[in-house]
């Protein structure tokens, strides 16, 4: 066996059709494309979202809502979180460094600490944001809240 004994598998290739070769081949003439239209001609292509001249579907549609390019997103983390990854490490002070080592954040994150969660030891936590019942449950368990 060789290269000039290998076929591909059968029934794996197809013949083109062969377009424009006379009347005789059933695919002279129009080509297939029928006749006139801006389909027939060459060079033709069909814009995206075009609907054949009916206004198309993105401009039907109304413009809905209100972008905010100054929103500042955060990346919450709870309560409870902060707690367990002080109990597993035996931390008593967790901000940013200690969030990113444990795989919460990175580094590019804003983070917000939510009151989802009991906090029980006294902890120093560091964040860019704190909602209000988090930070009185910090304060209330003895620990100190630190805002970047």
């Amino acid at each position: 066996m060789d290269l000039s004994n290998l076929k591909p598998a059968e029934g794996s290739v197809k013949t083109n059709k062969r377009l424009g070769r006379g009347v005789a081949s059933g695919k002279g003439g129009t080509s297939t494309r029928g006749h006139k239209g801006a389909k027939s001609r060459s060079g033709y292509s069909r814009k995206i979202g075009f609907e054949g001249g009916q206004m198309p579907l993105q401009r039907r549609l109304p413009k809905f809502g209100f972008k905010n390019n100054n929103r500042v997103e955060y990346k919450a983390i709870n309560l409870s979180s902060i707690q367990t990854l002080a109990d597993e490490k035996g931390l008593s002070k967790i901000g940013i460094d200690e969030m990113i080592a444990a795989g919460m954040i990175t580094k590019k994150h804003l983070v917000k600490i939510l009151a989802n969660g009991a906090i029980t030891s006294n902890l120093e936590v560091v964040a860019h944001a704190f909602s209000k019942a988090a930070e009185e449950a910090i304060v209330n368990a003895g620990g100190t809240v630190v805002k970047l």
